[in-house]
C-alpha cells in the first residue's frame, strides 16, 4: 500500500468516527416501550473495529514518515516545516490585510491612521513564502504518492 492511500483512508475512518459518534449518541436513549434506530451494541463494535484500523495505520504512517529520506531530510521535518510555513502564510495574510486597510478621514481635523510596517516588502515575502509553500507541499504529495507504507 503506498503511503498516500493509507493517509486517505485514515481521513476517511476519521469522518466516519464522527459520524458513528452522531449515530451512537442518536440511540443512546429512547421512549420506554420503543426500539432504537440502530442497535448500539452493534455500533460499539463497528467503533472498536475501526479503531483498531485507525490505530494500525497511524502507527504504520508515523513509522513511514520518520524512515521516509528526502534530501537528507524525513518526511517528518517535512511535513513539519510545511505546518509551521502554512502557519505563517495565513498569519501574515492576517496582519497585511489588517495593515493595509484604508481608514477614511471624513474631515482634515479627524486622526490619520498609518501602517505599521511596510506592506509591499512584506507582500513579496508573502509571496515568497506561499511560493515555497506550494512547492514544499507538491514534493512532499509526491512522496505520499511513490512512497509504499512501512510495515
Amino acid at each position: 500500500m503506498k503511503l498516500a492511500t493509507a493517509l486517505s483512508e485514515r481521513a476517511d475512518i476519521q469522518r466516519r468516527l464522527s459520524q458513528l459518534q452522531t449515530r451512537l449518541n442518536n440511540n443512546a436513549k429512547i421512549q420506554e416501550g420503543e426500539d432504537p434506530a440502530e442497535d448500539p451494541k452493534a455500533l460499539l463494535k463497528e467503533l472498536d473495529a475501526m479503531l483498531e484500523r485507525l490505530e494500525w495505520l497511524i502507527a504504520r504512517i508515523n513509522l513511514t514518515n520518520s524512515r521516509t529520506l528526502n534530501k537528507g531530510e524525513t518526511l517528518t521535518e517535512l511535513l513539519a516545516r510545511r505546518d509551521c510555513l502554512a502557519k505563517r502564510v495565513g498569519v501574515m495574510r492576517s496582519f497585511l490585510d489588517a495593515s493595509s486597510a484604508r481608514v477614511d478621514r471624513y474631515s482634515q481635523k479627524e486622526i490619520k491612521i498609518l501602517s505599521t510596517v511596510k506592506v509591499a516588502q512584506l507582500q513579496k515575502q508573502l509571496d515568497a513564502d506561499s511560493k515555497a509553500l506550494r512547492e514544499l507541499d507538491e514534493e512532499i504529495q509526491a512522496l505520499n504518492w511513490t512512497t509504499d507504507l512501512m510495515e
